[in-house]
């Protein structure tokens, strides 16, 4: 599937380590990725994932997809602990459904890849699956271990999940959290 990242190569120098660029991380096989703002606005990333939608959950403006509300979601938030997140996960949700039943490649990103977009991937899986916050959480962190949610939007996620399943069942006193 990533023929891109196939090489004959067998030894390499450090500088061409060095220059090696990450990929978005797979959330769900050739349909949802979850990445940072530089990797969103590489154009190679773009072609080689066959992106075809936005969700960036960050203050800053992408090149791709601008003024075309069909393939952006822009959820413009600081990463502060009074950041509202919440009032946006039911549109995110529907967002990343819809193009996922159009058979598009979305990519989730923010400035780092590492709270914001996490807590609204975490948000999309505990819709999409029927989960709870830390089953969404467990398997999210397989995905990307350095993510990070700040704690005013776990407290916020754990809101999402009593309207999800009709009740909070997750304990964010956990240290996992």
């Amino acid at each position: 599937m990533y023929h891109f990242f196939r090489t004959q190569k067998i030894i390499w120098m450090p500088q061409e380590l060095d220059a090696f660029q990450p990929y978005p991380v797979e959330i769900m096989p050739g349909k949802i990725y979850l990445g940072n703002f530089n990797q969103a606005c590489d154009p190679k990333v773009q072609k080689d994932l066959k992106i075809k939608a936005h969700v960036n959950v960050s203050m800053e403006t992408g090149p791709f997809f601008l003024g075309d509300a069909d393939k952006l979601l822009h959820i413009q938030v600081e990463d502060t602990l009074d950041a509202s997140i919440s009032p946006f996960f039911r549109h995110l949700c529907h967002f990343i459904d819809i193009h996922l039943e159009l058979g598009s490649v979305v990519l989730v990103f923010s400035k780092l890849g590492i709270s914001r977009s996490c807590a609204a991937l975490l948000a999309y899986l505990m819709h999409r699956n029927g989960q709870t916050l830390k089953r969404s959480w467990v398997y999210l962190k397989r995905c990307k271990n350095n993510m990070c949610p700040n704690q005013g939007f776990v407290n916020q996620l754990l809101l999402w999940e009593k309207i999800v399943l009709g009740d909070t069942v997750t304990d964010i006193l956990d240290s996992l959290y």
